[in-house]
């Protein structure tokens, strides 16, 4: 195979790339159109759920999380499912090992949910399970019952008279960097003034509505976080995509200017071959001529 065929074949494979990631660009991008919505709703019921926290706890201060019954804190390390979105992962994990150099290598269990952020950490012991990650927005609602249970399974181990205390390590949408938001025990009471003169009116004990009030928090709290790293892992993927596509056309323009530059050589030699080819023939018409020219005279 010459050397032209081989950049035309090479170009052809590019092009096919090209093609396979345009695709994957033009997914990610529908996906965060579609989790900008998600979001939008997911921090009106987050809002909604601090307000009705805040002004049930102004009423009952008496109902609070004490810091010496909390049992230890469970860390959940929200990675990506697949690749594809640069450091996404690499600094998730340097953000885990930071926190674990900070702590003194505490006995706190890591949740890792996807699949490229445990292949960054590793067999690392701190880590109590390690769940399948969603790769778009309608599959973070049976991951996070995965994740419910596996979360109970370690409430259950650390005593269920102990709240539990939970942390999420995750990207955030429009940050940079890694975010940590403690998410349990919470909401806490809050000091400021109440809204309402008088209690709000239950149909239930307020150490059940609180309870269950919590529970919804998490559930909420959960959602959004999910929502907000597959936002930052699509935004990421979009500008590993934008990058990757400039350098695969700047290298095919590359290729391009080589195969016209080779052809042009092939052409060059062609031409050579029939000019030449045309002299011979010129010569040898010449010299049969003469041939006859003197077998006549003769």
């Amino acid at each position: 195979m010459s050397k032209r065929m081989m950049i035309q074949k090479h170009l052809g494979t590019l092009g096919d790339i090209g093609g396979i990631m345009g695709a994957m660009k033009n997914i990610s991008l529908m996906e965060t159109h579609k989790l900008a919505r998600f979001l939008a709703h997911q921090h009106r019921v987050l809002a909604g759920i601090e307000a009705a926290a805040a002004d049930f706890l102004a009423h009952h201060p008496e109902i609070a999380y004490r810091p010496e019954d909390k049992a230890p804190d469970i860390v959940v390390a929200i990675g990506s499912q697949r690749g594809f979105c640069g450091d996404f992962n690499e600094s998730l994990a340097q953000a885990l090992r930071h926190h674990w150099r900070q702590t003194g290598g505490g006995a706190a269990d890591v949740l890792v949910v996807g699949r490229r952020l445990a292949a960054k950490l590793g067999r690392e012991p701190r880590i109590a399970a390690t769940l399948d990650g969603p790769s778009v927005a309608e599959e973070v609602q049976p991951v996070l019952q995965r994740l419910m249970d596996a979360l109970g399974e370690l409430h259950v181990r650390a005593g269920e008279n102990k709240p539990l205390t939970i942390s999420v390590f995750a990207h955030r949408e429009g940050e940079s960097r890694v975010g940590v938001r403690p998410i349990l025990p919470a909401p806490e009471p809050g000091r400021a003034a109440p809204r309402f003169a008088y209690p709000p009116m239950l149909n239930l004990e307020a150490e059940k509505f609180f309870a269950g009030l919590a529970r919804h928090y998490l559930w909420a709290q959960m959602h959004d976080a999910f929502y907000g790293s597959l936002m930052a892992e699509s935004r990421l993927r979009l500008q590993h995509m934008e990058g990757a596509m400039q350098r695969m056309e700047e290298k095919s323009g590359e290729l391009r200017r080589k195969y016209n530059l080779l052809r042009q050589e092939e052409i060059t030699e062609e031409i050579e071959v029939i000019m030449l080819s045309n002299e011979a023939l010129q010569r040898s018409r010449r010299g049969k001529a003469v041939g006859r020219i003197g077998a006549g005279a003769a």
